[in-house]
């Protein structure tokens, strides 16, 4: 019935035509180009989930994209998903939001999301947490780290308190799950410019895990142009837009390719 829904309502908004095929070409080299990285690294390509990230692109396009197979996606703004949100009810997709997060949204977003990735404040765990809980619901999160410790980005540093304070936290927070780290590392125009934040990521992983006992298994990184190096240094998750939806309608110019 889901899939039926969405079928009908990719025809009705895109006036479905099943021979426009782009969408499904670049999710299938992507899949592809996964499975790939994945042999290279000894790891079996089910290890590593795709996240279609549909920032800046119409529900149509996630339509499409559901239509050949996608169901996880990511989302950058709470607002513009509230936007596509009736068009994409009732489907099988799974929706996290992944761009930064203010406290005083955390309510809408743990209503309109399937999990937030970009948690990088014990304040809005414990936000997020609280509405969760009103909506009798657990909420999977993500810890983000600034790897590169960039000034202009989002995130908590490697050594932050903060970091340790977090997982702690986990105890109290109920109606959270703290699934694992994500990061987003400085842009750089050639993919292995990215490998040593990508390592740090995952030996700061491992260390917390052993610190704190949690499991951790995610770790969200890698892009559409470094997504291979990810995977090879333990990406569980690499979130590709550009490389599936193609160049954005419109973007802040500060903002590195997803």
């Amino acid at each position: 019935m889901a899939a039926y829904c969405c079928q009908e309502k990719l025809r009705a908004l895109l006036h479905y035509n099943p021979s426009s095929m782009s969408i499904a070409t670049n999710l299938a080299e992507i899949r592809g180009r996964i499975a790939l990285a994945a042999q290279r690294a000894g790891r079996a390509a089910d290890e590593v989930a795709l996240m279609a990230v549909c920032k800046n692109h119409p529900a149509e396009a996630i339509l499409e994209a559901m239509s050949a197979g996608q169901r996880l996606f990511g989302e950058n703004r709470v607002q513009e998903f509230a936007g596509k949100q009736a068009a994409v009810a009732g489907t099988e997709g799974k929706f996290h939001l992944i761009g930064h997060l203010q406290s005083n949204k955390a309510a809408k977003a743990a209503e309109l999301f399937d999990a937030v990735d970009s948690v990088d404040s014990l304040k809005l765990a414990e936000r997020l947490n609280e509405a969760a809980a009103r909506r009798g619901r657990k909420l999977d999160v993500l810890l983000e780290v600034n790897v590169g410790g960039e000034a202009a980005k989002s995130g908590l540093a490697e050594d932050a308190p903060e970091l340790r304070r977090l997982l702690e936290a986990q105890e109290r927070l109920g109606n959270l799950r703290i699934c694992g780290l994500m990061t987003v590392p400085p842009f750089t125009e050639d993919a292995e410019g990215a490998r040593e934040c990508f390592r740090k990521l995952r030996e700061l992983r491992d260390g917390l895990r052993a610190e704190s006992g949690l499991e951790l298994r995610e770790l969200s990184m890698g892009m559409s142009h470094d997504f291979e190096v990810a995977i090879e240094e333990g990406s569980t998750c690499v979130r590709v837009g550009t490389a599936i939806f193609g160049a954005r309608p419109y973007a802040a110019p500060y903002e590195e390719p997803r």
